[in-house]
């Protein structure tokens, strides 16, 4: 740990990593609160959530629609970092795609609203959806390939589709109580598995 200086400064290392560190956990809270209550959700329920003033959010973050882009960025780079850390944590490609696909889902339950918070910005929603595909297109991909090497599930699916198809099951969710889109994102995973032979 960095010694303080005689007048009691932190050096300006440490204070950079609280910074970021900070700022992870307002993230981590935003998203909790988009997904439980959109993202209009009151800034004091967000502050609140990760324990912090609402000044804090402010400063980090001047306008919804910074904080919106924020928690997008995060979640994606979450979910491109997992893929790879599930595929070398478990034994079947197979449950690592499952796993990370729920991760996915995630993701998209509390990008819903996105677009809304964006509108005055059209440039800048075509330029997030653009890194999304270039983060996790890739990552799917990668999931996707070893799951076929090891013969749990069908050759000819692309990772772009499978993406795209779990999106529209997405579709929906926030207006019907009655829709689970994970249950058919299961039956979809399912149908993209190899049939057993009895």
């Amino acid at each position: 740990m960095p010694a303080a200086s005689q007048s009691g400064e932190v050096p300006a290392r440490s204070k950079r990593v609280d910074a970021v560190r900070n700022e992870q956990k307002l993230l981590d809270a935003a998203a909790a609160v988009f997904v439980t209550s959109g993202v209009d959700a009151p800034i004091r329920e967000i502050a609140a959530r990760a324990g912090v003033g609402m000044g804090t959010i402010y400063r980090h973050f001047p306008t919804r629609a910074d904080l919106v882009v924020a928690v997008y960025r995060h979640q994606v780079e979450a979910c491109a970092e997992a893929g790879p850390s599930l595929l070398g944590g478990v034994d079947s490609p197979l449950a690592a795609l499952r796993q990370w696909v729920d991760l996915f889902v995630d993701f998209l339950v509390t990008k819903h609203g996105l677009a809304d918070a964006m509108q005055s910005d059209s440039s800048g929603f075509d330029a997030l959806h653009a890194y999304f595909l270039d983060r996790l297109v890739p990552v799917c991909a990668q999931l996707l390939d070893a799951a076929v090497d090891a013969g749990e599930v069908r050759p000819g699916t692309q990772a772009y589709e499978l993406m795209r198809g779990i999106g529209n099951l997405c579709i929906g969710r926030d207006s019907d109580p009655r829709y689970d889109p994970r249950r058919l994102v299961d039956l979809l995973l399912q149908g993209l598995g190899r049939a057993q032979s009895s």
